[in-house]
């Protein structure tokens, strides 16, 4: 598959797709698709921001408007990734307009849900606490779902819904298309493939868990005393977008606040926040009308945004793969992007878990320590 005029799509959608300016596949797509519209399992590994989300919603338009009857599912460990989805879902399908879609996660109106649900749709996003809440009130049905889809896999275990994918999964048919996704495969992924799937084809797309190489790796050691001054003296001297991701909550409001106070356009996101707050500060750091958004890895695989020039890593993550998901955020569909980590002497354990993750895939990190 070298173009997606090799496919045998719908012509609505083949417009659709020519309009959006998708021509040559991505490679997960060009090995994804075939497998997906051929009507079989596949467990699909690339890094993020790779086209993962296409790679799965083109066969599954296909297939939905090949069966009338049919419906599908895609289940997403965030509010965020789940609504990128919806997005992407929506553009797609802007021809076929009796493909409606419903979109169930935490912190948004069960009324509109509700409401929604009531409309038939042929496709559900959910993220997995929602969804059983939509189960136990019974107010929707999987029956008919054809397709399911698992997107960010690992990062659902990660999160600790593997009890609420076994339930979700309970009430969906066994007779189904499977399709999983994710950015890493660890044991458990494994695990689950073979519990919930039928012989499935397996696509890697590039080395599982590595930082894309148009991503400029940088280190500044410092210490928590000066970790402030150094943050405005990088940010002042960099151009572009800049995220920023902090160790919890509270110290992402404080960051925040010292950027705006420093007079920096800043938002942030985690989880306390309001789904409106979030949605508001991801599309105004999206449209320009923040620079810098700060926040907690909740963001580290729920934003999809192309412009991010640059990701700061105000805090070390405590697990060394997430190092790997933050930089993600930058350098997105070979564009280029730079990553910068402080380092203070607290955190230096952190640090050797990650340099010694990047060494087993030989990606080197410019080092300098500041004159304090």
């Amino acid at each position: 598959m070298n173009s997606f005029k090799d496919l045998s799509l719908p012509e609505a959608l083949q417009s659709t797709l020519s309009a959006m300016n998708y021509s040559v596949p991505t490679p997960i797509q060009a090995k994804a698709i075939p497998i997906a519209m051929a009507g079989r399992d596949l467990v699909g590994c690339a890094q993020t921001g790779t086209g993962k989300t296409a790679a799965f919603c083109v066969p599954m338009i296909c297939s939905l408007i090949k069966t009338p009857a049919k419906t599908a599912l895609i289940l997403a460990p965030t509010r965020e990734l789940a609504m990128q989805i919806e997005e992407v879902f929506k553009k797609l399908t802007a021809r076929h307009q009796d493909l409606k879609i419903a979109l169930l996660i935490g912190g948004a109106s069960m009324g509109s849900q509700f409401r929604a649900l009531r409309n038939r749709p042929r496709v559900i996003v959910a993220t997995p606490g929602r969804l059983n809440d939509h189960l136990r009130q019974r107010s929707v049905t999987l029956d008919s779902v054809g397709i399911l889809v698992l997107d960010e896999a690992d990062r659902m275990l990660d999160m600790g819904f593997a009890p609420q994918l076994n339930q979700i999964l309970k009430f969906v048919p066994k007779n189904r298309q499977t399709l999983l996704f994710s950015a890493t495969m660890p044991s458990d992924i494994q695990q689950l493939a073979m519990r919930y799937m039928q012989n499935p084809e397996r696509v890697t797309i590039g080395t599982v868990s590595q930082p894309a190489v148009t991503i400029d790796q940088s280190v500044v050691q410092t210490t928590q005393a000066t970790k402030n001054n150094v943050l405005i003296d990088e940010v002042t001297s960099r151009d572009g977008s800049i995220l920023i991701f902090a160790r919890t909550k509270r110290r992402t409001d404080r960051l925040a606040r010292f950027l705006y106070d420093s007079g920096h356009k800043v938002s942030r996101i985690h989880g306390d926040r309001t789904q409106k707050q979030r949605n508001d500060a991801i599309d105004g750091f999206k449209h320009g009308k923040f620079r810098i958004l700060v926040a907690t890895d909740i963001a580290a695989r729920g934003i999809d945004i192309s412009h991010i020039a640059h990701v700061i890593n105000y805090d070390l993550p405590a697990v060394a793969e997430d190092y790997i998901h933050r930089i993600g955020r930058t350098g997105r569909a070979g564009a280029e992007g730079k990553a910068l980590s402080f380092v203070t002497p607290e955190e230096k354990p952190l640090w050797k878990d990650i340099t010694r993750l990047l060494a087993k895939k030989n990606v080197s990190v410019n080092a300098r320590t500041l004159q304090q």
